[in-house]
């Protein structure tokens, strides 16, 4: 096992036993106590990330089990005393600053740790308690509010000031649901810096909604009896096994990582067959969630929220719990994070495994011999849960046993509402209780897939249904087959789907040929999506291009991990996918990265409230000539099959 050297301040300690081990509290301790002494960071300094700074693919690959390895962490911090966002690379092996620079004009995320600062500044503000009056709240406690993104619509202020814009509900009695109840046109915007209030915008009083929007069990007139009992049990154990963050399940085998701003992260997923441990994916994970709303009332134009770039959907994550969340014989992974002063929190049970019965994999009856043969299908689940402000997410995925990838989304919570006028009729939204009016939205979640099939040189053929006119070669009108085109080049890669002809992609290896004479792949097959609804040239299409297209394929570059850009915060618009495409780099035979958006249009109805039944999204990636046959066949039977 690896180790960092001693010194005076820290003893010698063993490192994780593998290069993509997440930071251990221990290690992130030490890299800002590093930071703070070599870089004269003080107690002003915000910590937005601190995260494993994760090793080249020939390191990771060449690894050997007690090895030693470079172990290093990225950092992001913003010096408050200068008003200056420095990256980091920092060696815990040689226990010093590796690099370490200025990023000019960017903004970090907008932390926890600064809206609880600004907690008593804004409820003693004058103009913001007479404010409260006008609409007839005399105790400010009674009042939560939440730091709203400003983002950029070409105000001097958002250029060079640290805002942020936070929107007020009434929380008349503790255990009401805080976002039913919102405070209209009292926004006081906020120079985080400075501490300091700019000005309290206070316009139009509009009715505080009377619904407090109760979904506890306890404020319900009655309840239901409880669901008959359904129990989960594996008399012989899962089929999963588990060593650090490595795991195996059948033929699969990947490794767990996690990260503040992505949260779940999927490493080296492979597929054991005859020939081999294969690779099929090196890294997945969600590169951004954004989510635009249709609102023109007020100031919620303004509203479309990054909860990766702007909120950090790591630093949002759940501790599960068993019988809720997830159920059955259950494998919790823990994970670390640094808060915003560079403490190192823990959090457990943040990632939940276990397996799932899916139904019928494959089955086949023989009716001349009254004969069945059937094969369950089982899939292992490995998932975590955010709350976003109102909203809450669960990140899905799935492996299964016919050598597919699942992703799902899960959308709950509750949703984002205004106030509305007595007589009011929405014209973007929908009344779900008086005066309450809850916004037309969407959300856009884009899927980052470091591709590997059988080794890291692959290509992507976009593939569909090839329609033949009726005529003299096709004079029944049924004649239609399949049409691949090779995707050569970024310039070409920005795809949309195409559900009338069936499109998807595969991408494939083509130094290797399967035994039908076809190249290994897999084929990325997309779900239910949308369009942009935001104009061009609006402010939410600049900073989020990305969702133009439902696809983009790059060249694996390190330095892209997220679709909009690294610093989205008050950004008019970060270089991302459409900037890095533009240098038309060859995506043949090479190392290639996939960048799937998945949109949900959200048109509230009155069951969404006052909590949000789970809505889905998500995609498969199967696999298309990657095995010479089905590679369920040498599943045994159900036990007691037929019985």
């Amino acid at each position: 096992m690896a180790q960092v050297r001693a010194s005076d301040e820290f003893p010698l300690f063993d490192l994780s036993a593998h290069p993509l081990d997440p930071l251990s509290g221990e290690e992130l301790e030490r890299v800002v106590a590093i930071v703070r002494r070599d870089q004269a960071q003080g107690a002003q300094t915000l910590f937005e990330t601190v995260t494993l700074h994760e090793p080249d693919k020939e390191t990771v690959r060449g690894f050997a089990p007690g090895g030693a390895f470079p172990r290093e962490a990225f950092v992001v911090v913003l010096d408050r005393r200068t008003a200056r966002t420095y990256e980091g690379v920092v060696s815990l092996s040689e226990d010093r600053v590796l690099s370490w620079k200025h990023v000019e004009g960017v903004q970090i995320r907008v932390l926890a740790e600064e809206m609880d600062e600004i907690q008593d500044l804004v409820k003693s503000n004058p103009d913001y308690v007479a404010g409260l009056r006008r609409r007839g709240i005399e105790d400010p406690d009674k009042v939560i509010f939440e730091g709203f993104g400003t983002g950029n619509f070409g105000a001097e202020e958002e250029r060079t000031r640290r805002l942020t814009r936070p929107h007020s509900y009434y929380v008349e009695n503790p255990g009401d649901n805080p976002h039913a109840r919102p405070i209209e046109n009292l926004v006081p915007v906020v120079d985080l810096l400075e501490k300091k209030v700019l000005r309290v915008e206070d316009g139009e009083v509009l009715p505080i909604p009377p619904d407090p929007g109760h979904y506890r069990a306890e404020a319900q007139a009655s309840l239901r009896p409880p669901l008959a009992r359904l129990e989960i049990t594996q008399p012989d154990g899962p089929d999963f096994r588990v060593e650090g963050h490595a795991v195996t399940w059948h033929n699969w085998s990947f490794r767990v990582g996690f990260t503040p701003r992505e949260g779940l992260v999927l490493h080296t997923l492979s597929y054991r067959d005859a020939a081999g441990e294969r690779p099929v994916v090196y890294r997945a994970s969600l590169s951004e969630l954004v989510v635009p709303y249709a609102e023109t009332y007020g100031d919620h134009y303004r509203n479309h929220s990054f909860d990766l770039g702007e909120s950090g959907l790591g630093v949002c994550v759940n501790s599960l719990s068993l019988g809720c969340d997830c159920v059955g014989e259950i494998h919790y992974f823990d994970v670390d994070m640094a808060n915003g002063y560079g403490e190192a929190v823990h959090y457990p049970n943040a990632i939940c495994m276990h397996e799932e019965d899916y139904g019928v994999l494959w089955k086949h009856s023989d009716l001349k011999r009254r004969s069945s043969e059937v094969r369950r299908s089982r899939r292992l689940v490995v998932s975590s849960f955010y709350t976003v402000g109102n909203y809450d997410y669960g990140i899905f995925w799935y492996l299964y046993l016919d050598g597919s990838i699942g992703f799902e989304a899960k959308l709950t919570g509750v949703l984002y509402c205004r106030a509305a006028a007595d007589d009011e009729s929405p014209k973007y939204g929908r009344l779900v209780a008086p005066n309450l009016n809850a916004m037309v939205h969407e959300h856009y979640f884009n899927v980052r897939l470091d591709m590997s099939v059988d080794g890291d040189a692959n290509s992507v053929l976009e593939v569909e249904a090839d329609l033949v006119p009726t005529g003299p070669g096709n004079p029944h009108g049924n004649a239609h087959g399949v049409r691949e085109t090779l995707i050569e080049c970024e310039a070409d890669a920005a795809r949309d789907i195409r559900p009338e002809l069936g499109r998807y992609w595969k991408v494939i290896n083509r130094s290797r040929t399967g035994a039908g004479g076809g190249h290994p792949g897999y084929r990325l097959v997309p779900g239910a999506n949308v369009k942009p609804m935001h104009q061009p040239g609006s402010a939410f299409m600049k900073r989020a291009p990305f969702v133009a297209h439902d696809l983009w394929v790059t060249a694996f570059d390190p330095a892209e991990k997220y679709a909009p850009g690294d610093y989205i915060t008050q950004s008019e618009g970060e270089p991302g996918l459409p900037d890095w495409v533009q240098a038309k780099r060859n995506l043949v035979d090479t190392d290639v990265v996939l960048w799937y958006t998945m949109g949900l249009l959200h048109i509230p109805r009155p069951e969404d409230y006052p909590v949000m039944p789970v809505e889905y999204t998500g995609f498969t990636l199967k696999p298309n000539g990657f095995f010479d046959r089905n590679p369920a066949l040498d599943l045994a039977p159900p036990r007691h099959c037929g019985t």
